[in-house]
């Protein structure tokens, strides 16, 4: 049985915290947040409660760690330091060297660092990843509501990223270009984007993440050589077309259902208790956000001209 503790009781880490709670593999030693508040959670599941992570320092072997992604990296970092079993929910920092700085943590201190991309565990995922091949476009949206929760960052980082992730894993190839467009509205930050990425290998990418849209949309449409295969994340439902003859055929794609967030925090238990993930950091996690950031940095470049090419228009 893993020691586990949660560092950060928000929306996710709630989650979290109560998975950990119900898997028998796992022992929820604690959870830890900065607002006294949250020990009312602590006593529902019977857990302790601590307002410094570094007071679980010798009690856990592992931790989920679901605080603002601004400070991911110190806290990931003390725990990688003391050899404790880091999952972090996405991105993994803000910025790459950070990242790298945590995964040779991990690689020196033989301990397994992953990071929360869920989709890698949507169940509907994983059977279109098996029929997935000779990729020629994919179209991806990932929409939804303005709901404040995130503040140190845009939608590209916020929302893209899954979809980066998942894109990288899909392809598997150079990137030969793209180019992206965002616009702030409630934030700071883009809180709509749009990139189309070019592949080495002739695969096209569309992708489009928003957080201003009145409902939820979690959907990618993949166009490879023999067939058109459409799934929906948040329903866990896909279908596959072929052409046959002079027609189209249509086939639901049998997929078992599950909790996402429960298979991602079981496979992070498992790989620490079965010892395969130890010194195996998440690499693909940190290659995600290097592609996350230069999409950013390409935005902000873009509204910079937009804005020049504005007023000499006046």
């Amino acid at each position: 049985m893993v020691r586990v503790g949660v560092i950060g009781v928000g929306h996710l880490g709630k989650e979290h915290a109560r998975i950990y709670h119900e898997l028998p593999e796992a022992h929820l030693i604690g959870i830890c947040d900065k607002d006294a508040s949250k020990k009312e959670r602590a006593d529902i599941l019977g857990t302790a409660f601590f307002k410094d992570h570094k007071a679980l320092f010798g009690q856990v072997d592992a931790v989920s760690i679901a605080t603002p992604t601004a400070e991911h990296f110190k806290v990931a970092r003390d725990f990688l330091s003391r050899g404790i079993h880091t999952l972090i929910e996405k991105p993994i920092t803000l910025k790459v060297e950070d990242a790298d700085e945590l995964i040779d943590l991990a690689v020196k201190n033989n301990c397994y660092l992953q990071v929360g991309h869920i989709e890698r565990h949507n169940p509907g995922y994983k059977r279109v990843e098996e029929i997935a091949k000779n990729i020629r476009f994919m179209e991806i949206h990932r929409l939804g509501p303005f709901t404040g929760r995130i503040n140190d960052c845009g939608v590209v980082l916020d929302l893209m990223i899954h979809d980066i992730d998942i894109v990288l894993g899909l392809v598997k190839s150079e990137i030969l270009s793209y180019d992206a467009i965002g616009i702030n509205v409630l934030t700071p930050y883009e809180d709509i984007a749009n990139v189309r990425i070019k592949f080495k290998n002739g695969a096209v990418v569309d992708m489009t993440a928003s957080r201003l849209s009145p409902e939820k949309q979690r959907k990618i449409r993949i166009f490879q050589e023999d067939a058109y295969i459409s799934l929906d994340y948040g329903e866990q439902k896909a279908k596959i077309f072929r052409k046959k003859f002079l027609q189209i055929a249509q086939e639901e794609i049998d997929i078992e259902k599950s909790e996402p967030l429960k298979d991602e925090l079981k496979y992070f238990l498992s790989q620490i208790s079965t010892g395969k993930g130890l010194g195996k950091p998440d690499t693909a996690a940190r290659d995600a956000l290097k592609l996350a950031v230069e999409i950013v940095e390409t935005i902000q470049k873009n509204q910079k001209e937009f804005q020049v090419l504005s007023k000499n228009a006046r």
